[in-house]
């Protein structure tokens, strides 16, 4: 079993980690309209982790509720944009293609505010990796092995590209390569990390399970409204971003439903 759980937490990690290396081979950015892809494709993945993976096992852990199932979801599910909203406001961080940054005042480089705003988001991904792996390690009937891989799975082929928008602008900006690894396998570490802590919280606590299912599904759609869409949907305007939400989502939703 722990043998299961380390690799499920660790499989988004190498996502990342692989996406961080495209810089020992690459000098430049991604073209603007790539990003903007990868960007889509990042934010449809989650959305659809959010519904098919968190929220939906959340609802039918509640359902001894009956009317009142969607009470723990609703809750989780605030508290986890609530947790989000504050993370964005205490700690300084500069989305891709921003020119000010937001959180306090902070004398850091812009490099590493950027890693900072990729690491904010990468919080929500791991709590998600975590408290699903901890309900099918609890035996929750509703989690099963196959599909907390395939959330793995889906974090792990969105977190690639996010590993090469961190290490190549680094690169870009006059980092050595080593570095620019680095700092892109850095901001993925906190996937991890992250989950272990959501798995303890979730083994010493179980009734908790679907608010932190929830919790998870909030932190995570706070991310894509607040971060990706806006980052897609940039002036001058271009479809790429839709078009590349829609075969995130619709991949995410494939993996979930055919090996859940």
């Amino acid at each position: 079993m722990d043998t299961i759980l380390a690799m499920g937490l660790l499989i988004p990690f190498l996502g990342t980690s692989l996406g961080a290396a495209t810089c020992l081979f690459m000098t430049g950015e991604l073209h603007r309209e790539v990003q903007r892809g990868l960007t889509g494709f990042a934010a449809g993945v989650m959305v659809a982790a959010s519904i098919w993976s968190l929220l939906i096992p959340a609802l039918e852990e509640s359902e001894p509720l009956g009317k009142m199932a969607f009470l723990p979801s609703a809750i989780g599910f605030a508290l986890g944009m609530v947790f989000l909203l504050f993370l964005d406001h205490v700690i300084p961080h500069l989305h891709m293609g921003a020119h000010d940054p937001e959180g306090p005042k902070s004398h850091l480089k812009r490099t590493t505010m950027l890693v900072l705003a990729v690491t904010l988001h990468n919080i929500p991904e791991g709590m998600a990796v975590g408290v699903v792996l901890a309900g099918f390690a609890a035996g929750h009937g509703d989690i099963t092995l196959a599909s907390a891989m395939a959330l793995s799975l889906g974090i792990a082929i969105q977190n690639f590209p996010e590993g090469a928008i961190i290490s190549l602008p680094l690169r870009s900006a006059g980092e050595s390569r080593m570095k620019s690894f680095v700092m892109g396998v850095l901001s993925g570490a906190v996937e991890p990390i992250g989950g272990v802590i959501t798995i303890l919280l979730t083994t010493l606590i179980v009734p908790l399970m679907p608010y932190l299912l929830s919790f998870a599904a909030g932190a995570m759609m706070y991310v894509v409204v607040e971060e990706l869409i806006p980052e897609m949907s940039e002036e001058p305007h271009s479809n790429v971003g839709t078009i590349t939400y829609a075969v995130g989502f619709i991949i995410m939703m494939a993996l979930d439903v055919a090996l859940g």
